[in-house]
């Protein structure tokens, strides 16, 4: 188990019942748009799009006129389908489960038991079947990006080092962003950058004029935020391309860069915030162990409980942890007994970190359910420890990883896009 990514799980903990609506629609229902042998239908665009509404309407930005945000819309549901398609394709299945599991966070998260989460939804319009669905979709979308991006990044020691080294005598810097892309298609021709270099000089110009940025990038920017207002939330300097984190250096807070031009398009990001982080961190750490049975195509969620409970009767007959977890975990800490070593606060996803903050040293779990399987944890030690260096340099290598992990992702969706045989039929009657 790669402790690194035991941290994700970020679908489940980012939708409230605020963000969440869908009007009833009495459209007479019609295709869309083909996505290869897939299609979207009207009724779907239209729930979509009241969602959206009512998002942008609580973020009080200003909603779009009703054609381009329908083709806003459009648009990034046929990027979603494209994702979900191939998805199904190289066998990522979100099962009942694993929906149940994550619909029961949410409800947690309102607040709320499951009926009670789902009588709200229903108050709001919002239908159980299609909310389960969406939630489905943003799972397996997660999925998705941690096989083929997540996994894939490497980041080395040399590049931390060097990192670390250019960082040295300057004061960590955090900005809250929000950005508008106009992304090109892979070879665009002369006359396609032209296009869209005049559409990105025309969403500044509006900017310049006075125009709310959140309501200008609803309209303009091709990214999956843009019906968010554009909003990035903050971000490292690390985590940034150098020449924008150098951009966004000279800026005040409220004004926007020049428009930057990177492979994946062309942007215009504005500044709403920035902090400094100098403060000396002190954590509580844990050196845990863990056996993890993995639940995938072939082993099912019932056939990994009950090994996992086999394997907990073994320990407390009197097998030691790590001769268990050398022979039967499926982790990479196997080897060393399930030896996970020294774990900071956030570093595992919460079902783990749960479980295991509960424990006392030397006392063994019950079988914990996460998103990669069935584990035991036991606790070896606790302690208080100094972390401000460690974590520098552990944020350092994560602001690197997240720098590759969205250039490669976003280059990945628009490859993945333009292959893609779409028919766009909004205009039809």
């Amino acid at each position: 188990m790669n402790v690194h990514r035991l941290a994700r799980l970020a679908v489940c903990s980012t939708l409230v019942l605020s963000q969440l609506g869908h009007a009833a629609v009495d459209t007479v229902d019609r295709i869309v748009a083909v996505v290869n042998r897939g299609v979207i239908t009207a009724q779907e665009l239209d729930a979509r799009v009241e969602s959206i509404k009512g998002n942008l309407q609580a973020q009080k930005i200003a909603a779009p006129p009703q054609d381009v945000l329908r083709q806003q819309v459009l648009e990034r549901m046929i990027t979603e389908q494209v994702q979900l398609q191939y998805a199904g394709n190289v066998g990522i299945r979100i099962d009942d489960n694993q929906l149940e599991r994550a619909v029961a966070r949410i409800a947690e998260q309102n607040k709320l038991s499951v009926p009670a989460f789902r009588q709200e939804l229903g108050k709001q319009g919002i239908s159980w079947a299609t909310f389960r669905e969406e939630i489905r979709n943003e799972i397996t979308l997660s999925r998705l990006k941690q096989r083929e991006i997540d996994a894939k990044i490497v980041v080395t020691d040399s590049e931390i080092d060097e990192a670390i080294k250019l960082a040295e005598g300057k004061q960590q810097v955090e900005y809250e962003l929000a950005h508008i892309l106009v992304s090109l298609p892979e070879n665009a021709s002369a006359e396609v950058i032209a296009q869209k270099r005049a559409r990105i000089n025309a969403a500044r110009d509006e900017i310049n004029a006075g125009k709310d940025f959140g309501a200008v990038a609803a309209v303009y920017s091709n990214a999956q935020d843009a019906t968010k207002g554009g909003q990035l939330g903050w971000r490292a300097a690390g985590s940034l391309p150098p020449a924008v984190a150098g951009l966004l250096s000279q800026l005040k807070q409220g004004e926007i860069t020049d428009i930057i031009r990177s492979p994946a398009g062309f942007h215009l990001m504005k500044l709403l915030d920035k902090r400094s982080k100098t403060e000396q961190e002190i954590v509580e750490q844990n050196h845990v162990r863990h056996i993890l049975i993995k639940v995938n195509e072939v082993v099912s969620d019932d056939d990994a409980r009950q090994k996992i409970a086999q394997l907990r009767d073994r320990i407390l007959r009197g097998t030691r942890f790590e001769e268990v977890a050398k022979a039967f975990s499926e982790d990479g800490s196997a080897a060393k007994g399930g030896d996970l070593g020294w774990v900071n606060p956030g570093e595992t996803v919460p079902e783990f970190e749960q479980a295991m903050n509960a424990l006392k040293p030397g006392e063994l779990s019950q079988p914990v359910r996460s998103p990669f399987g069935y584990h035991l944890i036991t606790v070896l030690e606790r302690r208080k420890q100094d972390v401000t260096q460690e974590r520098a340099r552990y944020r350092v290598g994560m602001e690197i990883r997240q720098r590759k992990t969205e250039e490669q992702y976003d280059d990945w969706v628009r490859q993945l896009r333009d292959k893609a045989f779409v028919s766009i039929r909004l205009k039809d009657q």
